[in-house]
């Protein structure tokens, strides 16, 4: 493993600090900074109007400790899933998801390595949780996967969501930054409303979201619309129950006004019945949301089976009869390791 800083983990105000101790004029920091995170470089040889004698310093005291791809899949309908190796082994992953007819392309990003939450749907959580991923580690996921993107389809990315692995509001802070850098004039200058983080329902982070103002989506892994069998799959439901949820999501949207959506995974018998629909809808009324009705994609070892079509149409015809915004995203990436945390445990 690499001793040396990675140059990215530096704030402004401490690259300004370095280039004082190395004698440089601080100007030196804001060019640096313009090739990091607009440039989305990873050597100091590419920082080409820097003179050679402060590369070499630079070189000598940081480093970049880069993501690697460890194995790529591509599946015949264009979805595209890549598993990292980061600095100290461990493996992460990220998805390219292309809908060329609109124009759109978007990555899903990893904000952790592994996850804590155990939710008993999800390949992730049976890796345990090991660590969260470092600003420039997620940072540069998106910076590969834009490359790939526009050398694959001829077209930079349009979307950002955060539905990768981990759980990105336990890894509050670095998600923020990671996003800033996307956003800020001073690296990708994306709109926020580009961007969408989801969570699997903190209702003390999501308040503290409200009350940092953020300008970015918010979507709510629900996957159950009442307290008991949202229990049985997803534990974090029993510190965090459906009333303070959803409380705190009233209270993100009268803050920030952005728009929400509830990812709800329908499984087999188990969520998908017209009762279950019903509760659903009673947790929509009186919210602008957009209910994402997904298909499962199996993971092994795990009980729950997808839902068949007729139950999903049936399910998502109910909400659009009670006027809720609801649409219904079949299974990409079948043929290759597409489940979340799936490809990157198989190495872990």
């Amino acid at each position: 493993m690499n001793l040396k800083t990675d140059i990215r983990s530096l704030s402004d105000t401490e690259l300004i600090n370095v280039m004082t101790a190395l004698e440089e004029p601080a100007f030196r920091a804001k060019q640096i900074g313009h090739w990091v995170w607009q440039k989305g470089v990873t050597s100091f040889e590419e920082m080409t109007n820097l003179s050679q004698t402060l590369r070499e310093k630079l070189n000598e005291a940081y480093c970049f400790n880069s993501i690697q791809a460890d194995d790529v899949q591509h599946s015949k309908d264009g979805t595209i899933k890549y598993r990292w190796k980061l600095i100290d082994g461990h493996m992460i992953e990220s998805v390219l998801i292309p809908v060329i007819k609109d124009d759109r392309y978007t990555i899903c990003v990893s904000s952790q390595v592994g996850c804590t939450l155990k939710c008993a749907f999800c390949a992730t959580g049976k890796m345990g949780y090991l660590r969260n991923l470092h600003v420039y580690e997620i940072f540069e996921q998106f910076v590969k996967v834009n490359q790939h993107c526009q050398e694959k389809y001829g077209h930079p990315l349009t979307n950002m969501v955060y539905m990768g692995m981990g759980e990105p509001l336990l890894n509050y802070k670095n998600v923020l930054k990671s996003i800033d850098k996307v956003t800020s004039k001073d690296g990708f200058g994306w709109s926020p409303k580009r961007i969408t983080v989801s969570t699997v329902g903190l209702s003390k982070m999501i308040n503290k979201l409200a009350d940092d103002e953020v300008k970015f989506n918010l979507a709510l892994s629900l996957h159950a619309a009442d307290d008991v069998k949202r229990n049985k799959i997803m534990p974090v439901n029993e510190t965090n129950d459906l009333e303070s949820v959803m409380s705190a999501i009233e209270n993100f949207h009268n803050k920030n006004k952005g728009k929400i959506s509830f990812e709800y995974i329908t499984f087999d018998k188990f969520n998908d019945s017209l009762d279950d629909a019903n509760n659903l809808y009673k947790l929509c009324k009186n919210l602008p949301v957009t209910v994402n009705i997904i298909e499962y994609n199996p993971v092994e070892g795990v009980e729950l089976k997808k839902s068949s079509e007729n139950r999903i149409d049936q399910f998502a015809k109910f909400l659009t009869d009670k006027g809720v915004m609801a649409t219904v995203r079949r299974s990409r990436g079948k043929d290759i390791d597409a489940a979340c945390g799936q490809l990157a445990n198989k190495k872990q």
